[in-house]
């Protein structure tokens, strides 16, 4: 996993936009239904070019994380 820095102003960019601007839950269930919306297109399309596939399984995964920090729900038990 690469780390990157953000700048300051990125930072509170962000904080501004996750604290202030969106609910964490709605968001994170709309993360949720746009990966599924978007396997179920994948997994109906006839061809798709390998460079595709490994790049939606990258955003995949990095949608879910963001849900996951979001509003854990893949770890309640």
């Amino acid at each position: 996993m690469s780390t990157n820095t953000l700048s300051k102003e990125a930072e509170t960019r962000l904080l501004n936009f996750f604290n202030n601007t969106i609910d964490p839950k709605g968001m994170a269930k709309a993360l949720r239904q746009v990966n599924y919306v978007m396997a179920l297109g994948i997994i109906r399309e006839d061809e798709t070019l390998q460079q595709e596939v490994t790049r939606l399984e990258n955003s995949f995964y990095w949608l879910n994380e963001l849900a996951e920090i979001l509003n854990p729900y893949l770890d309640v038990e």
